[in-house]
């Protein structure tokens, strides 16, 4: 069913047509932009009619999407405007500027998502601090960058999103990948204290947590991936979990329960099941 507040483009095979009103106009700042979710993202927000800067360090492969995004347009989908942006989450003058830029172009930033993320399987008996860092840099200190570089604005208009892609490994430590457990604990608990503190200013923050998808972070691995998920569907699911204005947001369901469940088990208990399932391999 169609409600006044929802304009019906493309209909599916099914009938259904995509609600787009949330999105129309919407300036949205896309962190990690050139590949894997970032791109699933910018293609899916730009079908919704949505503004997009797209930020990565590819200024070429974010050129290819723009590409892509005006072939769209040739066969039908909404009009868009995309504005690219090379700049990297780690420097704070580099978002700032980012951030500059986009307004300038629009007037104004919407939403932030802040999807910029690398991992690394580093096995804890060979510990590499230099690593560890450096996930820590991409993951925590960048979507904090990417936050300061927006949220003022935000404040004074008493209006705005924020949105980041964390991890199911984010709840629990899993076998090999205690930089990016770490790096999605801290930036779930980071986007959490910011949810509370930012309500009274008429702020949302929505934090999303998947499980495994199939980008560039989970290619080449010899693991069985359960419930392994292609970045369209996805994607489709982050959107509209964040056009919802859903507080938290975690899936495959499937994945997402087992998940709830480790964090309820003893010690003992989940360490004799962890040390047995890496996926990392």
């Amino acid at each position: 069913m169609i409600t006044t507040n929802d304009v019906c483009y493309k209909p599916s095979d099914s009938g259904t047509c995509t609600r787009l009103a949330f999105w129309n106009d919407k300036v949205v700042l896309i962190t990690g932009a050139s590949s894997g979710i970032g791109r699933g993202l910018a293609l899916e927000l730009a079908r919704r009619g949505a503004r997009l800067g797209l930020v990565a360090r590819r200024k070429d492969l974010l050129d290819e999407i723009v590409a892509e995004i005006e072939a769209g347009k040739r066969n039908g989908d909404r009009a868009t405007d995309v504005l690219t942006i090379q700049g990297d989450v780690q420097s704070r003058e580099s978002m700032r500027s980012a951030a500059e830029s986009l307004r300038f172009r629009f007037g104004k930033i919407d939403m932030l998502i802040a999807n910029a993320g690398i991992g690394v399987t580093n096995d804890a008996a060979e510990l590499d601090a230099d690593k560890v860092a450096n996930v820590i840099n991409v993951n925590v200190i960048g979507a904090a960058n990417s936050v300061a570089a927006v949220l003022p604005e935000m404040v004074q208009r008493r209006s705005g999103h924020l949105a980041v892609i964390s991890s199911l490994a984010a709840y629990r430590g899993l076998p090999k990948s205690a930089a990016y457990c770490a790096s999605k604990a801290a930036v779930s608990a980071f986007f959490e204290s910011l949810r509370v503190d930012l309500k009274p200013h008429g702020i949302d923050v929505t934090i999303i947590h998947p499980g495994f998808i199939k980008t560039p972070l989970t290619a080449g691995r010899e693991a069985r991936l359960p419930w392994l998920q292609d970045v369209e569907p996805a994607v489709k699911k982050m959107v509209n979990a964040i056009e919802r204005r859903k507080k938290s947001y975690a899936f495959p369901w499937q994945l997402a329960t087992l998940v709830r469940v480790g964090m309820i088990m003893p010690n003992f208990l989940y360490d004799w099941i962890a040390s047995r399932n890496s996926f990392r391999e």
